[in-house]
């Protein structure tokens, strides 16, 4: 550490009273183009910029400060990517070091592989805290908010990407909400009993949807108390930010600000690989950063870790022929804690149950797609699927096609009526055409072969299409929490010390219910270690 700053000092006073200057540098990101301004002073960069981009804004708003940092502490573009946004750091590496050969630096081919110097393997000393959550997806943060507002002095949460937020972020809809003021002001009044009766099932405890409707009643004002609006309801419980703004990036950027605003010791780049447990009470979790490993005892743990829509060896073993299938999940969505259930005798269940969303956009895989009325084709323009399939049959069925994708063909009507069809169009991810015969023209299909597939459409254009396939959005099986969200071993017993929330556990719930178990894990946790 001290080479760092001697070379630091040593470039500050070379660069001292000189002029600064910009060398603008070019990259492609995950979704096309980007432009980043290189600020120098003598030798040393000084900032970064970036001007331009075409990424996904939950994503590019959190990745570009911490490739940033890393490129101006190493002073040059080869450093590790960010994980969780590899494509969107290659981009940024790619343009400074474009931008740095005006300079007269040639750092040669940046590569997606390109990385910093590798650290040598290091076994550190134990840190010790009152609770430790695993994951810092919405169940993660929720849990640690409320944790600190139960009264718990000392929170870890430690996240394997370099990121935090999980798939929440990208999400339009934040579903299962009542009592909002987004309701009240529609004139809709919902109530705890109403949810219970709709939401009743046979993959939750009668206990545990009770718990999620009690949490659903209070959700929203707990949101608004740190500035987070769902001011768009529509469809009885589904909520937006706005008409025109997605939920998922409102309420995980409230998320984040509050857990920074409370102190919360937030670990990114640590992944969670093992459980301690002490006479059948857990007691901690050992964790690794880089190639630094080391072990967090705590009080009380927390695993809010997600699902395994990125498992292709797990979804072979627990539902097998989805492997095949792609995902719209996060990249760290791997079900790393799947062995360590099994290993430890805690209860799993419903592991073969999977949320596959209609459609994902190809090759980006943003959720796509709205409502009835569109038509679905394949590359030689012939409608393909039998009447009301089910998700899996759809997703089998195009994955059976040529190219394994298909094109989601709609009008203007459907357009008008759908604000995600809206978005992707202004974005360039659909393709718009005034006629059938241009749209045939510019998606490669048979002319008259659409034109025969497509004649319920509206008769006159525009018309507008999207490559799309099916996708795993999210598996719905996992450890078995009760209505505390305390984890139940293979023998139906309380598991002491441990608690699970979200897409870990085994659950018929979504996003919104992430949030609602994470609140009542972090209060739980909190009021166990008084």
């Amino acid at each position: 550490m001290k080479r760092k700053v001697l070379f630091f000092t040593a470039l500050s006073v070379l660069a001292f009273g000189q002029s600064e200057k910009s060398y603008i540098g070019k990259g492609n990101g995950y979704g096309g183009e980007l432009k980043v301004n290189v600020k120098t002073k003598g030798e040393e960069i000084v900032d970064l910029e970036l001007i331009s981009h075409k990424e996904t804004s939950p994503v590019v708003k959190r990745a570009f400060p911490v490739i940033k940092e890393r490129i101006i502490e190493a002073q040059s573009p080869i450093v590790d990517n960010v994980s969780g946004a590899t494509y969107t750091s290659f981009g940024v590496k790619r343009a400074v070091a474009q931008a740095l050969k005006a300079q007269g630096k040639d750092y040669g081919k940046i590569t997606v592989k390109t990385g910093g110097p590798k650290e040598e393997i290091a076994y550190l000393e134990p840190v010790n805290t009152d609770i430790v959550i695993v994951g810092g997806g919405p169940a993660g943060l929720a849990a640690a908010i409320s944790a600190k507002e139960a009264g718990a002095k000392n929170i870890i949460l430690i996240e394997k990407l370099d990121i935090l937020s999980g798939n929440g972020k990208f999400d339009m809809n934040f579903f299962d909400l009542i009592n909002s003021e987004a309701q009240k002001k529609n004139g809709t009044f919902d109530t705890v009993e109403a949810f219970v009766k709709d939401k009743a099932n046979k993959m939750d405890t009668i206990e545990r949807t009770q718990a999620q409707a009690e949490g659903a009643f209070k959700l929203d004002a707990w949101l608004r108390g740190m500035g987070i609006e769902l001011n768009h309801n529509y469809g009885l419980r589904n909520h937006m930010a706005e008409k025109d703004a997605y939920a998922g990036e409102e309420i995980q950027d409230g998320l984040e600000k509050k857990v920074k605003e409370l102190g919360i010791d937030v670990r990114t780049g640590t992944k969670g690989l093992d459980l301690i447990i002490k006479d059948g009470e857990v007691t901690g979790v050992k964790v690794q950063n880089k190639n630094k490993f080391y072990d967090i005892n705590a009080k009380a743990v927390i695993l809010a870790t997600g699902g395994f829509s990125h498992n292709k060896e797990l979804l072979a073993k627990y539902a097998p022929g989805s492997e095949t299938l792609a995902t719209s999940n996060q990249m760290s969505a791997t079900g790393d804690f799947i062995p360590v259930f099994e290993k430890n005798n805690l209860k799993m269940d419903n592991l073969d149950v999977l949320s596959i969303f209609s459609f994902i956009l190809v090759p980006s895989r943003d959720l796509t797609g709205g409502g009835d009325g569109y038509i679905l084709v394949n590359q030689e323009g012939k409608t393909f699927l039998k009447d009301k399939p089910t998700s899996m049959e759809r997703a089998k069925s195009i994955e059976a096609q040529t190219g394994s994708y298909a094109y989601y063909i709609y009008d203007q009507d459907l357009y008008d009526s759908f604000y995600r069809l809206q978005k992707h169009n202004n974005l360039g991810l659909h393709t718009k055409a005034k006629t059938i015969e241009e749209l045939a023209k510019k998606l490669n299909i048979p002319v008259e072969e659409l034109k025969n597939s497509t004649k319920t459409l509206r008769k006159e254009g525009p018309y507008y299409g999207a490559k799309v396939q099916s996708a795993i959005h999210m598996t719905k099986g996992g450890v078995v929490a009760d209505e505390k969200t305390q984890v139940i071993n293979t023998k139906g017993e309380k598991v002491k010390g441990l608690y699970a929330a979200g897409e870990v556990t085994s659950t018929s719930a979504a996003y919104s219910a992430a949030v609602v178990f994470g609140r009542i894990a972090g209060e739980e946790a909190a009021n166990s270690i008084k």
